[in-house]
């Protein structure tokens, strides 16, 4: 309900449709959970996490010709690693500057290097890793979620900034389409979504394109984790990065669309319902961002959480304006860092920006494999 009333809210009114439905979606469902009218935690919200989300990938990519991708994912990853650097730099400042008044916080800073880097999945094993408790490691968690959608609700609305525009190159303008009469409200999201005829068989046909790819990459990704454990470093980065079945999807996508551009360049629907998907991924986020479970557990995660992502944005914009990085760019390594594959592409579809969906999901996927060892390290280095 959340998602179809912030995309109707974003193509009816132009101060939505600045906000983006995306950033509408997540308010929504963080107010509602606050106020106790929806619930933090429900296993509905994992389904949308574990088979909504993979079935957006495919569905928008549909026309991801490779020979018609202009930019690769060498300048993305480079913004990414620049980014990761104020991770680290936000963990150690963080650590000095609360290391008094959190007991056996150069265990905990960690969890946070390693989900402001390659996502949550690196926050439980960093956990593990340092034998954190599980009282310290569910009040990380919230704080992680609390400060993780507020930032990409910031992250988001950048671009529109004036000092923005004028310090930083930009590939896309951030303009709502004036109509002929002011009181009808139109924005360029309801200029792109206009009415398109779409069939009940390219419908068919690009939701079973879309559930063939995840079933085949989820059991490619569970057969390459099979044999390759995670024992020792080749092992885990075989098995993070290769075994990742996003990355697969990506590449099982990208070739079909290579190798049939005609054919599927003509099923219509695929980037409605794949943009549809994504707009509940929002929605989904936004529920478990729970200030009050947050200042009832462990405020003061919270601010270690808040410092981190804090140094992260300062420092990725500083270094992406002294290496000449685009805004895009920008936005896009920070919010893989900080949120991973999931909300970087998200992020990257709520705002038009199509070419960067391959990029994001590269770099993000990266990011779980360089999270893990770049949580160990600063645990190495502050115990």
């Amino acid at each position: 309900m959340c998602a179809a009333l912030a995309i109707y809210l974003e193509q009816r009114y132009a101060w939505a449709g600045k906000v983006t439905g995306c950033i509408l979606a997540s308010v929504f469902t963080m107010v509602l959970s606050n106020l106790g009218i929806i619930p933090t935690d429900a296993q509905v919200y994992d389904n949308v996490l574990g088979y909504v989300v993979p079935l957006a990938i495919p569905l928008l990519l549909f026309n991801a010709d490779i020979k018609k991708i202009k930019k690769e994912s060498g300048r993305a990853l480079a913004m990414y690693l620049l980014s990761s650097i104020g991770t680290i730099a936000g963990g150690f400042i963080a650590y000095f500057v609360l290391k008094n008044v959190i007991p056996e916080l150069g265990r905990i800073i960690p969890m946070f290097v390693g989900t402001y880097t390659g996502g949550s999945v690196n926050l439980i094993a960093m956990s593990q890793y340092y034998e954190v408790s599980g009282q310290i490691v569910s009040a990380a968690i919230v704080a992680d979620n609390v400060v993780m959608i507020i930032y990409i609700l910031v992250l988001i609305s950048i671009p529109g900034m004036a000092i923005i525009k004028k310090i930083y190159r930009r590939m896309y303008e951030e303009e709502v389409i004036s109509c002929a009469e002011e009181s009808e409200n139109k924005n360029k999201a309801a200029n792109y979504w206009g009415i398109r005829e779409i069939s009940l068989k390219d419908m068919a046909a690009a939701i079973a394109i879309a559930f063939t790819i995840v079933t085949i990459a989820t059991k490619i990704s569970l057969r390459i984790k099979s044999i390759f454990p995670g024992g020792g470093i080749t092992s885990k980065f075989v098995s993070g990065f290769l075994g990742n079945k996003y990355l697969i999807m990506v590449l099982l996508i990208v070739a079909i669309a290579s190798i049939f551009p005609n054919k599927m360049s003509k099923i219509k629907g695929a980037q409605e319902v794949g943009t549809f998907l994504i707009h509940m991924f929002f929605a989904v986020i936004g529920a478990p961002a729970s200030l009050i479970a947050v200042i009832k557990e462990a405020p003061l995660l919270l601010v270690v959480a808040v410092i981190i992502v804090a140094v992260n944005m300062v420092l990725s914009f500083t270094l992406g304006r002294l290496f000449n990085f685009t805004v895009e760019e920008i936005m896009i390594a920070s919010n893989a860092n900080i949120g991973g594959p999931t909300t970087a592409v998200a992020m990257v579809v709520s705002k038009g920006w199509g070419e960067f969906i391959i990029p994001s999901i590269l770099i993000g996927t990266l990011g779980y494999v360089l999270g893990h060892y770049f949580g160990i390290f600063s645990g190495m280095l502050l115990i």
